[in-house]
């Protein structure tokens, strides 16, 4: 199968829809809506007992954010690394994107009732949207300056 060739229109064009159709889940998740929904679910300052111990809910929130970061810290380095030397950023982008979307699938049923399982899904979205932006950037278009032409 044939790539297209760097900086040309279909590469541009896929790179700007993926960039406009990323940007929903910054503002869904990250920003707008699910800290309304989350605040709302658990009112600040209310104390949660999950995993042994008892935590306000904007911390548990704040732990299982950082916990995301971590993962997507440690394993950018190893897989970029594998999806240079192998060639396949697209398979790398793709499972990420999936991981997330599906991810975010399972926050339909985010609530107290399944509140481990809300935090998971919580979790692997923030995984498959940070970790496919590792590989999202790889396709960054090239713009070519008049300088370097």
């Amino acid at each position: 199968m044939a790539h297209p060739e760097k900086g040309s229109k279909k590469l541009l064009n896929a790179w700007a829809f993926y960039d406009w159709a990323n940007s929903v889940y910054s503002l869904v998740i990250a920003s707008a809506v699910f800290p309304i929904f989350y605040n709302k679910l658990i009112p600040e300052g209310e104390m949660l007992d999950v995993f042994g111990t008892s935590m306000k809910g904007t911390a548990l929130i704040s732990f299982v954010t950082a916990f995301a970061f971590l993962i997507v810290a440690f394993i950018s380095p190893l897989l970029s690394g594998i999806a240079d030397y192998a060639g396949n950023k697209k398979s790398f982008l793709k499972a990420f994107c999936y991981i997330g979307a599906l991810s975010c699938i399972g926050l339909y049923w985010f609530d107290r009732d399944n509140l481990y399982w809300s935090l998971v899904c919580y979790l692997f979205g923030l995984v498959g949207f940070w970790g496919s932006l590792v590989f999202y950037n790889s396709y960054l278009p090239d713009i070519a300056y008049p300088e370097q032409q």
